[in-house]
């Protein structure tokens, strides 16, 4: 067995448009095993400044904006990649990576923003849904480490209520009076909106 066997196997994740090509969203990741700092370990980032991502970016935008494959090799890296509307999902892995679990990644975050989005991938809803876009990337990959990859799986803990939130039926008083008292409750209020209309 080698000993630098690693669970580590996303170096980033990529959102771009393609329109203007800016960054939607972009998460860099380093091994956790990498020393600080470091370029030559093989899971150090070697993109550490803003400045060096977005080079990297722009030649990625510039490489695969006419490609007909969805895998290529650019900067030494596997860049696996979907284009959905006008933006580009990029899975960037290391030389030696497996491609087809790359892949995976790209198709589990596409078909879960289908999901999430509700078949609407585009510039525009991925910045107005930023909060589910990134939670949904954080529920496939964490530090590099690939976490899930069925999309429904993926958008059911994005989209779930947080457990504090769903109300104590305990506390609910089905007695006739607390019946009463429900049906008084709604009442009042259907009669509050209908003064306010």
């Amino acid at each position: 067995m080698s000993p630098n066997m690693s669970l580590f196997s996303v170096n980033a994740i990529l959102i771009l448009s393609t329109d203007d090509r800016s960054r939607i969203l972009t998460k860099y990741y380093s091994a956790p095993h990498a020393p600080p700092n470091s370029t030559s370990h093989p899971g150090a980032n070697p993109y550490s400044t803003i400045k060096e991502q977005k080079a990297f970016e722009k030649g990625l935008l510039e490489k695969t904006n006419k490609q007909s494959s969805d895998i290529i090799l650019y900067d030494g890296r596997v860049v696996v990649f979907k284009m959905e509307g006008d933006v580009m999902l990029y899975v960037v892995g290391g030389g030696e990576e497996n491609e087809i679990l790359l892949f995976g990644v790209v198709l589990a975050l596409r078909d879960s923003l289908s999901i999430l989005l509700k078949n609407s991938t585009d510039k525009r809803t991925l910045i107005e849904n930023y909060d589910l876009v990134s939670l949904a990337i954080d529920e496939i990959v964490d530090d590099g480490i690939i976490l899930e990859v069925d999309p429904v799986v993926v958008a059911s803990r994005v989209s779930r209520a947080p457990a504090q939130d769903v109300t104590n039926i305990k506390g609910v008083d089905f007695s006739e009076q607390g019946v009463y008292n429900l049906l008084e409750f709604g009442k009042n209020k259907l009669a509050e909106r209908m003064r306010q209309m």
